[in-house]
């Protein structure tokens, strides 16, 4: 995750300096700078690879949470997802969750209530108010196909060195609504999609998440559980997760205690607060014979570090007060220049940077719609006659057709939904080979 713009540097070599020859002569290394493979990935106006997800891959929790719904609009919003499950109608952008809720609160309220219950139409209205600022947000540049697919995560280049995906994030600062919650389905798509590994001497893919309080603000407990699952069995898919934030009180405790890499910086402490947060850092970290842990967080040095691991049984190891070996690659961002050269050599911009706009819950209902206010006209007109003392057979009523229609045959598919309510694999599975189906006629 680049915040700031510096992670960027990855993709230069670093220039020496007396700082850094200092430190190689401290730590006695041989430094040379080196800049690694990069791959450029983006959710909003930066130049990057477009990372996206339909609504149905996001699922009603986390569509909530960037929604940011109260209690009772998250429960109307879990309803309309289960209608669209159960009649295979594919929620891929914000226009065809626009169209749900306007087909839930006119022609269709009926037909879902009788399945689902009493739609309250004041939470219907006010869901479609915060879909269309959303989409004023520019939610659509996330929303929609093709969706990215998490095993292009685990790409390595011509050499054998694996990519390093960089996520720019410099203008979603003042949107960690929608940061969040792209964080929280991608982590829970890679917890679906992943087969299990076991224990590996070392992990296929690292996810390093920046500002991770971003994550935790304004979550749900019911979020914060299965997030907390997530990062319990998510190391026997040969993954490993690194939260990034100031202090401890950033991370929910739950959460903190799965984590058994310790990398601490120094922390100052210029209130009350601050005091209390160095003391509950202090505590996070195991018992130390050696360090009075409290006083020596307030007195790191930069490039100072206290570091604890685990050790080959799975125990935590000693504290231990390190110097850090000053880094390979540039320590700043890269010009425009430069970027524009990476993503020009980028394997994957001509499968991500093109949208598509197939047939979806908008296109099925709008003709569903149609169909009804068709049928509608001809009742008007239309006289039964009784031939016989029978009814002459009814024709297919608009339901029927549009549900037994080509168009419908072509998408219909079961929907499989796993943790946080994103689609299960073998949904994620089928979308992935229509997407390449697709893409090669």
């Amino acid at each position: 995750m680049d915040i700031k713009g510096d992670i960027s540097g990855l993709g230069a070599e670093g220039a020496s300096n007396k700082v850094i020859e200092t430190r190689a002569q401290h730590i006695q290394m041989s430094w040379k700078g080196k800049r690694f493979p990069i791959e450029f990935m983006s959710i909003s106006e930066e130049p990057g690879l477009p990372l996206r997800s339909t609504i149905s891959e996001f699922g009603p929790v986390i569509l909530s949470k960037i929604l940011m719904l109260n209690d009772t609009q998250t429960s109307l919003l879990s309803m309309l997802f289960q209608f669209c499950d159960d009649k295979k109608l594919p929620l891929v952008d914000l226009n065809d969750l626009k169209t749900v809720l306007q087909y839930a609160a006119s022609e269709g309220k009926e037909e879902i209530q009788r399945m689902y219950g009493l739609i309250p139409i004041t939470s219907a209205h006010a869901l479609m108010r915060k879909v269309t600022q959303l989409e004023q947000q520019g939610g659509s540049r996330i929303i929609g196909e093709p969706s990215f697919d998490t095993m292009d995560l685990c790409r390595r280049n011509a050499n054998g060195q694996g990519m390093i995906n960089i996520i720019r994030l410099t203008y979603v600062q003042s949107k960690p609504g929608l940061f969040s919650a792209f964080m929280l389905a991608l982590l829970a798509e890679v917890f679906e999609v992943f087969p299990e590994k076991g224990d590996l001497e070392q992990p296929e893919l690292m996810i390093f998440i920046d500002e991770a309080h971003l994550i935790f603000k304004n979550t749900s407990k019911e979020l914060l559980d299965q997030l907390d699952t997530i990062i319990k069995l998510i190391r026997s898919k040969g993954i490993g997760i690194v939260f990034i934030t100031q202090t401890p009180n950033d991370i929910p405790e739950n959460i903190l205690s799965q984590l058994g890499f310790k990398l601490q910086h120094a922390l100052r402490a210029f209130t009350g607060r601050d005091r209390k947060a160095i003391k509950l850092m202090a505590q996070n970290f195991p018992e130390s014979d050696v360090y009075d842990v409290e006083k020596l967080l307030a007195e790191l040095g930069i490039g100072e570090a206290l570091i604890s691991t685990l050790d080959k049984r799975g125990r935590p190891t000693p504290i231990v007060h390190t110097l850090m070996r000053p880094p390979y690659s540039r320590m700043d961002m890269l010009t425009p220049t430069e970027i524009n050269a990476i993503l020009h050599t980028s394997d994957l911009i001509d499968k991500y940077e093109k949208t598509v706009d197939r047939e979806s819950a908008h296109e099925i209902l709008t003709e569903r719609i149609k169909l009804m206010l068709e049928a509608e006209e001809n009742l008007k007109s239309v006289t039964l006659e009784t031939v016989a003392g029978r009814t002459r057979s009814a024709t297919k009523g608009p339901f029927e057709k549009i549900m037994t229609s080509p168009v419908t045959n072509t998408i219909a598919r079961e929907l499989t939904r796993g943790i946080l309510g994103i689609l299960g694999t073998s949904a994620t599975a089928r979308r992935r080979s229509s997407t390449t189906s697709t893409r090669r006629k």
